[in-house]
């Protein structure tokens, strides 16, 4: 079981990154952590979508939706997809939808908020890149610590 991030933070301060934007949580899952994964990717999902129907193993996709609220960026059926697929979580600078479906998956996720709004399916985006947002920098293969409380990256 992972230490609270409250308590992670006291014993490992500045080797820490604080996220400072105020996420919502999703997800049957509060507590979460795990290697990043990254998407850059802006109101179209499809990178989202084939990323996480490919094995997780455990880690965590971080997607840089550019803070946008315009349409949701991952629904029920691909938390559903990253379930199967061994993903520990996901964090979206953007929204979802099916949030009462996605509270009963076995995910963590935090987003900054709802849309019930489809999102493109062009493709466009990037995978693997290092994301800045929330005053932190999320770099592929460092460690990300979420809860209740909020979240904490390695530097």
């Amino acid at each position: 079981m992972m230490k609270p991030t409250a308590d992670l933070y006291d014993e490992f301060g500045d080797d820490l990154q604080s996220v400072s934007l105020q996420m919502r949580s999703f997800g049957a899952r509060a507590a979460f952590d795990g290697p990043i994964r990254t998407i850059r990717c802006l109101e179209d999902n499809a990178l989202v979508k084939a990323t996480l129907a490919t094995p997780g193993e455990g880690a965590v996709l971080v997607i840089d939706g550019a803070g946008s609220l315009q349409t949701a960026l991952m629904g029920d059926m691909i938390a559903a997809s990253a379930v199967a697929n061994g993903w520990a979580g996901v964090v979206i600078h953007g929204a979802i939808r099916d949030s009462i479906a996605i509270n009963a998956l076995d995910l963590g996720v935090k987003a900054l908020g709802t849309n019930p709004r489809k999102s493109g399916k062009a493709g466009t985006g990037e995978s693997d890149v290092d994301l800045e947002f929330g005053g932190v920098v999320f770099r592929v293969g460092a460690h990300l610590y979420s809860d209740e409380d909020g979240i904490l990256v390695e530097r």
